[in-house]
């Protein structure tokens, strides 16, 4: 069973958003990382781009597979983990731990679209 962790906010998609005061912290889950396998590259978008909740905003690269990005919330990204340029295999080691990008909220109202923990891992059980 994949790790999920208590006061995240889930996406079908498998991404996830830790909601700090007006800002998200967005990143893949621990199932969506073992599903993909070992994590070679990760495509980000540029500090200052919008992103828009449903959309597409950067991949995943694995030995196995590419996985589109999809943002659980609309924004304004404030904020790039460079880390997982030269360190993408991290995200490998802790899903959580290693967000991708920091996103200024503009409608809190995005994470009533999401599921808690409880939801996502009996999501992930079917």
């Amino acid at each position: 069973m994949a790790k999920v962790i208590e006061g995240l906010y889930y996406s079908e998609s498998h991404e996830f958003v830790r909601v700090e005061g007006d800002y998200g912290f967005v990143g893949i889950t621990d199932y969506a990382q073992n599903a993909l396998g070992n994590v070679v590259y990760v495509d980000m978008p540029e500090v200052d781009d919008e992103v828009e909740a449903g959309e597409e905003f950067g991949a995943v690269e694995s030995v196995k597979a590419a996985s589109d990005l999809i943002s659980p919330v609309s924004g304004t990204v404030v904020e790039v983990n460079e880390v997982l340029d030269d360190q993408p295999e991290l995200i490998n080691q802790d899903a959580y731990e290693n967000w991708i990008i920091k996103v200024q909220l503009s409608d809190k109202g995005d994470l009533d679209n999401l599921m808690d923990a409880k939801a996502y891992a009996a999501f992930c059980e079917k």
